[in-house]
């Protein structure tokens, strides 16, 4: 006999599902606005004329933004700076979480090391010597130092020290008993237990370096060494004239600010879009189930 769902159980499941289809479409609906926006004219864009759907079809916009010279050679300094930044945060977030999350009795010294990074948070020398202390580095006009001064996220340590104190103690005590060391520990059972976490973090570094434009703009000496969102900062929202040609003046005759903001936008935000299916498994993933048995 199939069972039959009472009416208390349809009437909230309607409703979570008008609750949870609204939140989509909010989420949904500015995102194709803005893209809606930045596919159409700028006469279209100007009037407030456009909703979900693009008005006076063009694709100007996106050919002002990928027929600059500059723009792969962008593109890919923002690629190389995700992939180097990501692998270097996630190492030492790990390297530096897993020792952490020790008890005092094991690591006694691990209250003053975590006030440390704590104070890192709260404090910071300012930019003029967060500059000078990179130039003195010699870290000035590479990938280095979009990478490395950054390298700890003291707030992604702090996320992976609690995930780790919450999983069972009897998973790295038997690990022990077998000879591990604690870097087998860490990379045979620690990690692999971890992939929730690890793919939350993974998401927050790889936001962080991709949207990040303010340092390529300070430390990047040459306008061929910016990362994505400096070159478009600088030579799309800003539409700086000494690197404008003849044809670039053209094609901003057919754009607008608004149109040019929301293409931005869109370009900036498309390789997260692309990416987020792909971690979002791992979030509702469960962590230690099953894992100790007995």
């Amino acid at each position: 006999m199939a069972y039959r769902l009472s009416m208390g159980r349809r009437l909230f499941l309607a409703f979570n599902y008008a609750f949870l289809g609204s939140v989509a479409l909010l989420c949904i609906i500015p995102l194709l606005n803005i893209l809606a926006i930045s596919l159409s004219s700028s006469s279209a864009a100007a009037a407030g004329t456009v909703k979900l759907w693009p008005v006076e079809f063009s694709m100007a916009t996106y050919q002002h933004v990928l027929s600059t010279p500059q723009f792969l050679g962008s593109f890919w300094i923002s690629v190389e700076r995700v992939l180097l930044g990501t692998s270097i945060n996630l190492i030492l977030t790990l390297l530096i979480a897993y020792p952490l999350s020790k008890e005092q009795r094991d690591f006694s010294w691990r209250t003053v090391y975590v006030w440390f990074f704590v104070i890192t948070m709260l404090f910071s020398g300012g930019l003029i010597p967060w500059y000078m202390t990179i130039k003195a580095t010699g870290l000035l006009d590479t990938i280095w130092a979009l990478v490395l001064p950054g390298a700890v996220p003291v707030f992604n340590v702090i996320l992976m020290l609690n995930f780790f104190r919450g999983l069972p103690k009897e998973l790295e005590e038997s690990a022990r008993i077998d000879g591990a060391g604690h870097l087998t520990t860490l990379w045979k059972i620690f990690v692999p237990l971890s992939l929730p976490s690890l793919a939350t973090i993974t998401l927050f570094s790889m936001v962080g370096h991709w949207n990040s434009w303010f340092d390529g703009l300070i430390l990047m000496n040459r306008p061929e060494h910016w990362p994505l969102q400096s070159f478009l900062q600088t030579l799309v929202i800003v539409a700086d004239p000494r690197f404008m040609t003849e044809d670039d003046a053209q094609k901003l005759a057919l754009i607008s600010n608004r149109t040019i903001h929301s293409a931005e936008i869109f370009v900036a935000a498309l390789p997260i879009l692309v990416v987020y299916p792909f971690l979002q498994r791992f979030f509702i993933k469960g962590i230690t189930l099953g894992s100790v048995k007995g």
